[in-house]
């Protein structure tokens, strides 16, 4: 089968626009008439510092990101991404600690003696867990910081009989007193639920109630606009709406780097039995560095700036356009499951089904049907839609609608969804 024949619906890498890939193809070969390519070149090269900055000035421009804001090319992931967060939130939370307690005078015994008693009675990183990403990220709390250490704003599950689908109402989370940080994964992937909007109960209020909001938006970025002004760290990997594996964005409060903040002593995190992380998950080291602390893949930034230059030439409102779109592919999809209900069931909840990530069953005599599912795929391969397959540990039909499926793409499921 052709490439221009087959619409691509896997959940991650994402499929890729034809004609960035071409572009990419070339540049692999011979970059800007060098004779070698970009896999070749120095990260240190002129080359590969405007393409870096290319890509970083484009993605600024596309999201409307604020100059008080910082973007760091990584690796590791959104997984990675869990740890790296933790570790410089919580340096962050005792640094703030320590200078507080040190103000009001005290020799270092004593200083740290409060510092310890704080750390043990009001050391608090909240999560808020909508479905397997926001769970496994708080697991890796629990498993580098202690259980005792993690707080459970809200947990889906307790609202929909032990399942993802759902997104618990604001009056019942319970967010902690001065956490160290909040995270929220903003779509799930797995279980296809996403945020409607920004959580009003996590707006920033300024002043000493404002909270340090962490959202990871490894699925969703690029598809709609980001509240900035409520955000203190916004991190995705690369492989979904932006290019493929092997970057990881982290875009970040300017205020929250070296020399505004400080992160504690690796010595004093030892004395308090905190964890100290890889230098290659800092994101004061990666921000001194340009993000070339070690070597960055270069053709994966390039990658990525060419899908931003095609973005930009497509939507001249930006990601405002994209959103337009994400909204009326979803819209086609969902139309065609939900047109036959005694055929199909969405799995999530309507008031928080996902754009990205659209998650259904199908029934045959009443009950959910594998056997169904299975001729579902197959028989959509053979007509060019691929990658339908729900996720591993659940089952079931996933159709994600990341940026490169295109409006007829679209259509073409929901035609194929009608027939079925």
């Amino acid at each position: 089968m052709e490439r221009e024949n087959v619409t691509y619906f896997g959940a991650g890498p994402a499929g890729l626009p034809t004609s960035v890939l071409e572009i990419v193809s070339k540049a692999l070969v011979n970059y800007q008439g060098l004779g070698i390519g970009l896999a070749e070149i120095s990260h240190r090269s002129s080359q590969a510092t405007e393409i870096l900055q290319n890509t970083r000035d484009d993605l600024r421009t596309y999201l409307s990101i604020p100059e008080d804001f910082e973007i760091l090319f990584m690796q590791g992931g959104g997984t990675g991404q869990f740890s790296a967060t933790i570790y410089e939130f919580v340096g962050l939370w005792v640094e703030r600690r320590r200078r507080k307690i040190a103000e009001q005078g005290g020799d270092e015994e004593s200083v740290l003696k409060e510092l310890q008693k704080q750390v043990d009675e009001e050391l608090k990183i909240d999560y808020l867990i909508t479905g397997g990403w926001s769970l496994k990220a708080s697991q890796e709390g629990a498993r580098l910081v202690g259980e005792e250490h993690v707080n459970i704003v809200s947990d889906a599950r307790k609202i929909n009989n032990g399942k993802f689908g759902k997104i618990p109402e604001e009056k019942d989370w319970k967010l902690s007193k001065n956490a160290a940080m909040v995270y929220f994964c903003d779509n799930e992937t797995v279980d296809g639920v996403e945020y409607p909007a920004f959580p009003k109960i996590l707006e920033n209020k300024g002043g000493e109630d404002e909270l340090l909001v962490v959202a990871d938006m490894s699925s969703n970025i690029l598809s709609r606009p980001i509240p900035f002004q409520n955000l203190s760290l916004v991190f995705f990997g690369a492989q979904k709406n932006l290019g493929c594996a092997g970057i990881t964005v982290a875009i970040i409060k300017k205020s929250l780097l070296a020399p505004v903040s400080g992160r504690a002593d690796p010595k004093l995190l030892r004395k308090l039995g905190l964890p100290i992380g890889p230098i290659v998950l800092s994101y004061d080291t990666i921000y001194k560095n340009n993000s070339l602390y070690n070597t960055l893949s270069i053709p994966d930034v390039f990658l990525a700036g060419q899908v931003l230059k095609k973005a930009l030439n497509t939507y001249p409102d930006k990601v405002d356009g994209q959103t337009l779109v994400s909204q009326q592919k979803a819209a086609l999809i969902y139309g065609a499951v939900e047109v036959n209900p005694d055929r199909f069931k969405v799995v999530p909840d309507k008031t928080v089904r996902s754009r990205m990530n659209i998650c259904f069953r199908i029934i045959k005599d009443g009950q959910v049907s594998e056997d169904e599912e299975k001729r579902f795929v197959k028989e959509a391969e053979a007509k060019g839609l691929v990658g339908l397959k729900g996720y591993r540990t659940v089952g079931g039909i996933r159709a994600s609608n990341y940026n490169s499926v295109s409006l007829d793409g679209a259509k073409k499921l929901a035609e194929f969804i009608n027939s079925f």
